[in-house]
């Protein structure tokens, strides 16, 4: 099964016929083996990933550090919680070292964020502190690299 995980992490546009091919297993094997992975809850969506800077769309990523005080007999999960069920939170991660949560969010504009962060995270009750860091540029997103420079291999000819 992992090696079905590996193929649909790389591509999850292909169907479970090119899947098969390229494993050696047949169609319904591959069938079957998606729906439990699908079942359990190990496959848990199917994402594109998209070039925002080559459309017309203006969006404003964030990273944000967030110290937060656990609660009692919950842990950091239910801060989590709170936290990850705003829509502008794309994805939030528990952390080692100096902050306890990474939160990434998305908006229109710088103010957005900025508005987020002041009036719906910030304020919330377990949380103790905020750094918020804008990305400028994507270079690279979950394996793959956006601006494939075109390598010039050419000798250079001195005169």
């Amino acid at each position: 099964m992992e090696e079905i995980l590996e193929v649909l992490e790389n591509n999850s546009r292909l169907n479970c016929e090119e899947i098969a091919v390229m494993l050696g297993k047949s169609v319904e094997e591959v069938k079957d083996a998606i729906k439990k992975l699908e079942d359990e809850g190990v496959i848990v969506g199917y994402n594109t990933l998209i070039n925002w800077e080559k459309t017309d769309r203006e969006m404003v990523t964030a990273l944000i550090e967030v110290k937060v005080t656990p609660q009692r007999g919950e842990g950091f999960d239910k801060v989590a919680d709170r936290i990850y069920r705003f829509p502008e939170v794309k994805a939030c991660y528990l952390m080692s070292g100096g902050f306890d949560l990474t939160v990434i969010v998305e908006g229109k504009s710088l103010k957005e964020v900025a508005s987020f962060v002041a009036e719906k995270l910030a304020p919330l009750e377990s949380v103790l502190s905020t750094s918020t860091h804008f990305v400028l540029k994507r270079y690279k997103d979950d394996g793959v690299i956006f601006e494939k420079k075109e390598k010039d291999d050419r000798e250079a000819i001195v005169l």
